[in-house]
């Protein structure tokens, strides 16, 4: 074991990763060459012959093509197009209504879709011409639907989440019923958001209450998004009530989003075929950077650095927000720059065997994780979310402008990343009450 060594492989790798290598190559390569230095040729191609297998074939895994399906055959049917309009018919009344049900807007389509790029754009498209003509400020229209997007990630089937799961080696089920409670949450931060700049900045959110003809029937608009209800209904009920496994659920959730689509006559060819290539695009660049992960697990493994930095952390005493202080930052930080599952899957492998030494719950840190790694979404200067609206919504706003109109929903989240730290029950007590 050279724990020197697992400290030069992350040293090269992050100044690979500074120079726009991709992620996945950086993490094979560095994994390749350090274990061909420790323990030889052969085993280094051994492992890089075996692990893309090894990762792919996982069972558990079937579950990210699964959801990933399920979501595009959704939104290429038009099965979430009418989310806006039912949130809009029943939260009209309420000041900064369209905002809210934007918001809201997201939260539904986040429950079959699992990206929040995807949950981003569809709603983006939708919403922000509306908000704009109602005479909210274009930079935080935009920007109340790239923060929107964000709750993606976190009301179940999240991608992060079942990725997370995989290399945490735990449920993936109790880390979806965890990051519920703190989807919600962030849903309500953001509207709190909306309903203070509405009284405070009637410039920028307006006061006056919407009377849309569309408005008019909010039980109509309800029944117009029942094939999505029923979707959610099923999924989600097998899911929780432990009659699915998640890998279960996704199958159920990708079968019942065709029966549907079917059934009310959307499902044609074209949508068979955007729905499968996207998924399959997805799901290539999701397990090439998972496989690198795997390796570069193993390569920390064999240079005993994962055990070396568990005992040092332990030792140092830190302390809980000590520890939790460096980790947000870390991942604030990463978030700046990299994508999601990079940062995710490049840190895992450092920081989970910590995690386990200080006797941290892995559930409630995995949706920790992915709150973090949301943030990361809208942050400059490489927010995803950001250039996504800016692109949809390009007549309306600049670059500049979506990254000002998101400033106040990050400063919501980080209220809602320290009260996840500050309360573990807001992100364990569900899971603890369906495990009784």
């Amino acid at each position: 074991m050279s724990v020197e060594t697992g400290l030069y492989g992350i040293a090269i790798l992050g100044l690979l990763l500074i120079l726009r290598v991709p992620v996945a190559l950086a993490l094979i390569a560095v994994s390749f060459g350090g274990i061909a230095v420790l323990i030889g040729l052969r085993p280094a191609v051994g492992i890089v012959t075996s692990t893309p297998y090894s990762f792919v074939a996982s069972w558990t895994m079937s579950a990210v093509p699964m959801f990933l399906l399920m979501g595009f055959v959704c939104f290429h049917a038009g099965l979430t197009a009418n989310l806006f309009t039912a949130a809009k018919a029943v939260l009209h009344r309420v000041p900064g209504g369209l905002a809210i049900s934007s918001i809201f807007a997201c939260t539904g389509f986040a429950a079959v879709s699992g990206s929040s790029i995807a949950c981003a754009a569809a709603m983006g498209r939708i919403a922000i011409p509306e908000m704009v003509e109602a005479g909210y400020r274009p930079s935080f229209a935009a920007g109340a639907l790239a923060a929107g997007g964000t709750i993606g990630a976190l009301i179940p089937p999240s991608i992060l989440m079942i990725v997370y799961g995989v290399f945490a080696e735990t449920s993936i089920t109790q880390v979806f019923i965890g990051g519920i409670g703190v989807g919600l949450l962030t849903a309500l931060s953001y509207c709190l958001v909306v309903f203070a700049l509405c009284w405070l900045r009637p410039d920028i959110v307006p006061r006056r209450l919407h009377h849309d003809a569309e408005a008019g029937s909010a039980l109509a608009a309800l029944i117009r998004i029942w094939p999505l209800g029923l979707l959610v209904l099923l999924v989600f009920g097998g899911l929780f009530s432990g009659y699915f496994t998640a890998t279960e659920a996704g199958a159920v959730g990708a079968g019942g989003a065709v029966i549907l689509s079917a059934v009310t006559g959307r499902l044609d060819r074209r949508v068979i075929r955007i729905s499968l290539l996207e998924t399959l695009s997805t799901c290539a660049s999701l397990f090439i950077i998972g496989i690198g992960a795997s390796m570069f697990t193993r390569f920390l493994g064999i240079t005993g650095l994962s055990g070396f930095l568990g005992s040092f952390v332990s030792d140092a005493d830190l302390g809980y927000g000590a520890l939790m202080t460096i980790i947000v930052v870390i991942y604030l930080a990463l978030g700046m720059f990299m994508e999601p599952f990079g940062a995710m899957l490049v840190t895992l492998p450092v920081i989970l065997p910590v995690l386990k030494s200080e006797g941290i719950s892995l559930v409630w840190f995995g949706v920790l994780v992915v709150k973090l790694l949301e943030i990361g979404m809208i942050t400059p200067p490489v927010g995803l979310n950001v250039f996504v609206i800016k692109n949809v919504a390009a007549r309306y706003v600049s670059v500049v402008d979506v990254f000002k109109g998101v400033t106040p929903f990050i400063l919501a989240d980080l209220v809602v990343v320290v009260a996840t730290i500050t309360f573990p029950a807001l992100a364990l007590a569900l899971p603890q009450w369906l495990a009784q």
